[in-house]
């Protein structure tokens, strides 16, 4: 039997987060209200308007562009009409760039589970406006034009992928670098970041590349996973039957988990491209782009090397704390705080401070629990003046409360009992109230060890010092 290698090369496009449109005053993220609510003559092409650009666009696109290691950032960029005739493109064209695009070249680095890193290169970057949306309802195909205008980030990478799991790694990846860069929420339900795929295969070893399929309508990085892994196997039994592989646009139903082909694959030609007459060239200069780049902040795979490097963080803990901006940002500003304690601040935020995250639904610079705050509890915790499970108690009493630590633990009394003399006197208490334990302790038992322990902690309100309360239960049991 024939292998084949998979060729997949993936084509996005990113909903930029800016207030307005791309060519009018219009609100631009329009997610849940109603249909055709946020639409002006402008983004419906009605006769006689003119558009004008959202310089915003450009600087996202531009920080985009440096983030992706891009070849060059043109000086001079142009918009060009991509025609066609769909419902949902009230101009019958749509505002796009074409042979003089914002960037040319790049590359996305995406490291993958097994540890190898596979480069992923970009042909290209433009921008673009969008077209609105068609609703099956009922038997019918309903227009919402609220997206009209909407603009977009296209990026077409090359022939790099091999396998839909490095797909989805693409996506995971990219999805990260563009909140990274609060350039885009990336929401693939919400059609933030929206993806197309190009499949083929090819036997192994050999060099050329076989018609390709597209696949369209993908709205989940799981999805995408599953439709090209579904078109794979489609292609492969196609080729191994001795049938020509077509080049065809295929809609992937996800309800279905199925392939649908809508159409033959459109070629350049089809859109009949030429200059847009109503704007005028994009001028990016040299101070411009400087003052863009200049101002990027360091790059996500970048932050995860240093955290290693810098902090002797383990891998993983690297891996988790820089997979988004606003939790690296409060590691470091908590590691200043406690220089020198990477590791038993990374412990915290792993296993504290992200459940708190994951369940208020929020990022870390949203928190009340201000980093200080994370810093001055382990402080305490760490100099035996609470104990860790008052600590963990107190990191929601401040998330809560927004009040320090210190004034929480003094108004309600939380302060760690470590006195020796109140510690002996309550073990004591503890073995006069538990004669059969301390028979069983005696008789061979030693793990009741941790149950006297416990019940000396719950006399204290878990203030007792564990190790100290041990020492001595352990002292007063050897008599």
């Amino acid at each position: 039997m024939t292998d084949f290698e998979i060729i997949i090369g993936l084509e996005t496009h990113i909903q930029l987060n800016t207030r307005s449109k791309i060519f009018c005053s219009c609100k631009a993220d329009s997610w849940g209200d109603p249909p055709n609510t946020n639409i002006c003559p402008v983004c419906t092409g009605l006769p006689g308007v003119l558009p004008v650009l959202n310089r915003t666009v450009v600087e996202k696109g531009v920080l985009l562009a440096g983030a992706m290691h891009a070849e060059s950032v043109q000086p001079i960029s142009y918009f060009a009409r991509k025609n066609y005739f769909y419902p949902d493109l009230p101009k019958g064209y749509q505002i796009s760039q074409y042979d003089e695009p914002l960037a040319r070249g790049g590359y996305l680095d995406v490291p993958m589970p097994d540890g190898a890193v596979r480069r992923v290169t970009i042909q290209k970057l433009h921008i673009e406006e969008d077209a609105g949306k068609t609703v099956r309802a009922k038997g019918r195909r309903l227009i919402d034009f609220n997206r009209c205008g909407v603009p977009l980030i296209e990026m077409v990478t090359g022939p790099d992928l091999r396998s839909a799991d490095e797909a989805a790694q693409y996506l995971i990846r990219l999805r990260q670098l563009l909140r990274w860069l609060e350039i885009s929420e990336a929401d693939m339900e919400k059609g933030h970041l929206r993806c197309d795929a190009n499949v083929s295969i090819r036997p192994v070893g050999f060099g050329h590349l076989n018609p390709k399929t597209e696949i369209k309508n993908v709205n989940s990085i799981d999805a995408v996973r599953q439709a090209i892994q579904t078109e794979v196997e489609r292609q492969k039994r196609e080729v191994s039957a001795g049938r020509p592989i077509e080049a065809w646009t295929l809609e992937w139903d996800e309800d279905l988990g199925a392939l649908h082909k809508m159409r033959s694959k459109e070629t350049e030609a089809d859109y009949r491209y030429f200059r847009e007459p109503d704007l005028l060239p994009i001028l990016v200069d040299s101070e411009m782009r400087e003052r863009i780049l200049g101002a990027m902040v360091e790059l996500p795979l970048e932050r995860r090397a240093r955290f290693v490097t810098q902090y002797g963080l383990p891998e993983y803990d690297a891996e988790i704390l820089t997979e988004e901006r606003s939790l690296s940002e409060y590691f470091e500003a908590t590691l200043t705080a406690r220089p020198g304690e990477a590791k038993t601040i990374s412990n915290w935020m792993m296993n504290d401070v992200m459940r708190m995250l994951r369940e208020r639904s929020v990022p870390a610079s949203r928190l009340r629990l201000r980093p200080e705050h994370l810093a001055e509890i382990i402080g305490m915790v760490e100099g035996k003046l609470i104990t860790t499970n008052t600590g963990k108690e107190l990191l929601e009493k401040v998330e809560e409360s927004g009040r320090p630590p210190a004034d929480i633990v003094a108004a309600e009394g939380l302060s760690q009992v470590s006195d020796d003399s109140r510690l002996r006197s309550l073990a004591q208490e503890v073995l006069a109230e538990s004669p059969d334990q301390l028979n069983a302790y005696r008789n061979g038992k030693t793990s009741l060890i941790g149950w006297f322990v416990g019940q000396v902690m719950r006399k204290t309100g878990g203030k007792a010092e564990p190790q100290r309360t041990r020492a001595i239960l352990e002292d007063l049991l050897s008599e």
